[in-house]
């Protein structure tokens, strides 16, 4: 098993220095817009962490263009008349994919730290846990279809439980990678947070995953990771002073429209199943956040209000 991460590791560290270059690529246009071929080498050349001081070959460039087109469906085009300028003719196709999307602005942001890395001293990153070495090992095992022989610790139980699982995808949230399957010894899709595997292997069985089964479709009403089996319910939501503008910038869910605008508030529609992780949310927001419907998630909510208030009722002034 060493020996094949071993292997993992190195393949994955040249596929994502190339990976690193298409990006670099796509996103010089996406900021440009339009560029020559000349521009874009000269571009390339002042960019020291690949280029080394080296122009572009252009059949370098015309290879990684059909790379490009390959592996993330972005067409790059040339406009022939006015300077042979070349552009990406499907803009849609990154904000369409939520995994190249993901892909290329996580490598943008090493490629800009690691080209900054003289300020290493003055960039704060706040790393948490996020059980990242076991992700190789799922993913190899999805690919192939293959059942895990997992050694889990929940945060519930005095000690870790061994069974077998069938990986289905994983999910990134809140900084913490997630794998979502079936759970042989009891016969259902659970949610397992990576963090928490003490252990796993790849076993040599493998299994099928149900055609009706869509990770988009299972997650489509859900905020975060926990899975309850109610139905999406009609949330409004009002937001007060500055704070409507950040939630209009970063929606919470995919779902979110605006209803109302006023100078004091705005009025946030969402559809959802309104469970854990999504109360934990509003919670994180505090005044600045109001649920006005359903009445089931406003009475939800005050009822942890007034448990929080509890805690602190005794506080000495």
């Amino acid at each position: 098993m060493r020996q094949y991460v071993s292997i993992f590791t190195a393949h994955t560290f040249n596929c994502m220095t190339q990976i690193q270059k298409y990006t670099w690529l796509i996103n010089t246009l996406r900021n440009a817009g339009r560029l020559s071929y000349q521009e874009i080498s000269a571009r390339w050349e002042r960019n020291f962490m690949f280029s080394e001081g080296n122009p572009l070959p252009r059949a370098t460039f015309n290879r990684w263009r059909e790379d490009i087109r390959n592996l993330f469906q972005i067409e790059i085009s040339c406009q022939r008349t006015a300077g042979n300028l070349y552009y990406i003719e499907n803009p849609d196709a990154i904000e369409d994919d939520a995994v190249g999307k993901y892909i290329l602005d996580s490598i943008s942001a090493g490629n800009l730290i690691y080209e900054n890395r003289s300020l290493k001293d003055r960039i704060v990153i706040d790393h948490k846990p996020s059980g990242y070495n076991h992700l190789p090992y799922i993913l190899s095992a999805m690919k192939e279809n293959r059942s895990i022989k997992m050694t889990y610790q929940s945060f519930e139980d005095s000690s870790p439980n061994v069974f077998l699982f069938e990986p289905y995808c994983v999910k990134l949230f809140e900084n913490r990678w997630y794998v979502l399957g079936r759970n042989l010894k009891r016969n259902v899709l659970l949610c397992y947070g990576l963090d928490r595997i003490l252990d796993l292997t790849i076993e040599e069985n493998r299994f099928k995953i149900p055609q009706s089964f869509s990770a988009d479709k299972f997650y489509h009403n859900l905020y975060g990771i926990v899975s309850e089996k109610d139905k999406p319910k009609r949330i409004v939501l009002r937001a007060y002073g500055n704070h409507a503008k950040y939630l209009a910038s970063l929606p919470l869910h995919h779902s979110q429209q605006t209803l109302e605008k006023t100078e004091e508030y705005t009025d946030f529609e969402l559809f959802l199943v309104p469970e854990y992780d999504f109360i934990m949310r509003l919670l994180h927001d505090g005044a600045l956040i109001e649920v006005l419907q359903p009445l089931s998630l406003r009475k939800a909510m005050k009822g942890w209000i007034t448990d929080m208030y509890e805690l602190y009722e005794d506080t000495e002034k």
